[in-house]
């Protein structure tokens, strides 16, 4: 167990409702950078929650769903 949470960064917890930046790449497997670039065009939804932003748990299923139809249609 100790190793698997490592492994993850130790924050894999499906009952969150909002994901740090670096949570919502990791989901996503993709680097953070990438993660903000999403976020800076809209692609990827995020809130600001004081001056933190946190990407809604169900935001980068949902950009995979839209990656996935946009696919299927062209």
């Amino acid at each position: 167990m100790l190793l698997h949470l490592a492994e993850h960064g130790g924050n894999d917890d499906t009952t969150l409702v909002l994901l740090t930046v670096e949570e919502a790449a990791r989901r996503l497997r993709i680097g953070r950078t990438t993660c903000f670039a999403l976020i800076r065009t809209g692609e990827l939804e995020s809130v600001m929650v004081g001056g933190l932003r946190r990407v809604p748990a169900d935001a980068p299923a949902a950009y995979v769903t839209r990656l996935r139809t946009a696919h299927q249609a062209a």
